[in-house]
C-alpha cells in the first residue's frame, strides 16, 4: 500500500515537472524557407515535454514564421525582424535569445547542430553562464542526453544539472516534425529595444554637429557596432562637450571620457555615479528630455 502511494506521488511529481518544461528552438532559415534541421530539432524539443516555442530572427521572415506555425508540436512562434539580424550573426542573435529567455524563462534552449547552431549555441550558453551540451543524438529525460565522443567511437550519456539546458541537436538522429497540421500562434517579438532608440541620439547629434558613441552594455546588447564603444576597452575621447545620455557612470566607461572639457549627464536615477563627474546634470527620462532638446535646437 505504501509503495503504491509513493509511486503515485512520483508519477504526479513527474507530471508536474513535464508541465513546467518549456523549450525555445532557434530556427535556422534564409528569410525565405526553413532549414530542414529545424524540424528535426523541434522533434527533439517535443520529447522534453512541455511547451515548444520557436524564435525566428531575420530581416524579412514572415513567410518562414507562417511555415513554422503549421509545424506540429509548436505552440508559439516569436518573430524578430530587424536589419541587425542580416547575415544571422551569432554576435547579433545572442543578445536577442538571452533577452527572450529573460522574458519567458525557458528551461531548455536549442538549435540544430549545423554550422549555424554550433556557432550560436556556445555563445548563448556563455552569456547565460551555463555549460552547453553539443550534438545530442537521444534524449533520456529533461536533464539527461546522449551524445557521441571520440569521433563517434564512444556513446556517452550526459546528465546536465544546469538551471537552463542549452544544447544542439544532430538532425539525422531525430525524425523531422510534420510540417503541416499545427496551429501555433505568431507573435511579433522585439525582444531588445534595439538600436532604433539610438535614432533619438542621432537626431540630437545632427543639431549639435556631433558624433554618437555608446557604452559597452549597448554594444554587447547588439544595439550598435563595436567601433562605437567608448570606454576602457573601446575608444578614448576628450571632446569639448560630452553628453552622457542614460549612462550610469561605470568605471570602465568613465575611463574613456573623463577628460572631456564639459560633461553633461542625463539620467532618471539621481543616484547614478555619472553625476559625480558631470559638470551639469539633468535628472529626467531620456525619452522625454532628448526629443525636447532636439526640438528646442531646431527652433534656433
Amino acid at each position: 500500500m505504501l509503495r503504491a502511494v509513493a509511486a503515485q506521488r512520483l508519477r504526479r511529481a513527474a507530471s508536474v515537472l513535464r508541465r513546467s518544461q518549456s523549450t525555445l528552438v532557434v530556427a535556422e532559415h534564409n528569410n525565405e524557407s526553413l532549414s530542414g534541421i529545424t524540424l528535426n530539432t523541434i522533434t527533439a524539443a517535443k520529447r522534453l515535454g512541455g511547451e515548444v516555442s520557436c524564435l525566428v530572427a531575420g530581416t524579412s521572415c514572415d513567410k518562414v514564421a507562417s511555415e513554422l506555425s503549421k509545424v506540429q508540436g509548436v505552440a508559439k512562434v516569436l518573430v524578430a525582424q530587424h536589419d541587425m539580424y542580416k547575415g544571422f550573426l551569432a554576435e547579433e542573435l545572442t543578445p536577442l535569445i538571452v533577452e527572450t529567455h529573460k522574458k519567458f524563462n525557458y528551461t531548455h534552449i536549442c538549435a540544430g547542430a549545423s554550422a549555424f547552431g554550433k556557432n550560436l549555441i556556445p555563445r548563448v550558453a556563455g552569456k547565460l553562464d551555463v555549460a552547453p551540451v553539443s550534438d545530442i543524438i537521444e534524449i533520456k529525460s529533461p536533464d539527461t542526453f546522449v551524445r557521441t565522443i571520440y569521433a563517434g567511437n564512444i556513446i556517452c550519456t550526459v546528465q546536465c544539472d544546469e538551471a537552463i539546458k542549452v544544447f544542439t541537436v544532430r538532425g539525422t538522429s531525430f525524425e523531422a516534425a510534420p510540417a503541416s497540421g499545427g496551429s501555433a500562434s505568431i507573435e511579433k517579438w522585439r525582444g531588445l529595444k534595439s538600436g532604433e532608440n539610438f535614432k533619438l541620439l542621432y537626431e540630437l547629434a545632427d543639431q549639435l554637429n556631433a558624433a554618437v558613441g555608446a557604452s559597452r552594455a549597448a554594444v554587447d546588447a547588439g544595439f550598435v557596432p563595436n567601433d562605437m564603444q567608448v570606454g576602457q576597452t573601446g575608444k578614448i575621447v576628450a571632446p569639448e562637450l560630452y553628453i552622457a545620455v542614460g549612462i550610469s557612470g561605470a568605471i570602465q566607461h568613465l575611463a574613456g571620457m573623463k577628460d572631456s572639457k564639459t560633461i553633461v549627464a542625463i539620467n532618471k536615477d539621481p543616484e547614478a555615479p555619472i553625476f559625480q563627474v558631470a559638470d551639469y546634470g539633468l535628472v529626467a527620462d531620456l525619452f522625454q528630455a532628448v526629443p525636447e532638446m532636439t526640438k528646442l535646437l531646431k527652433k534656433k
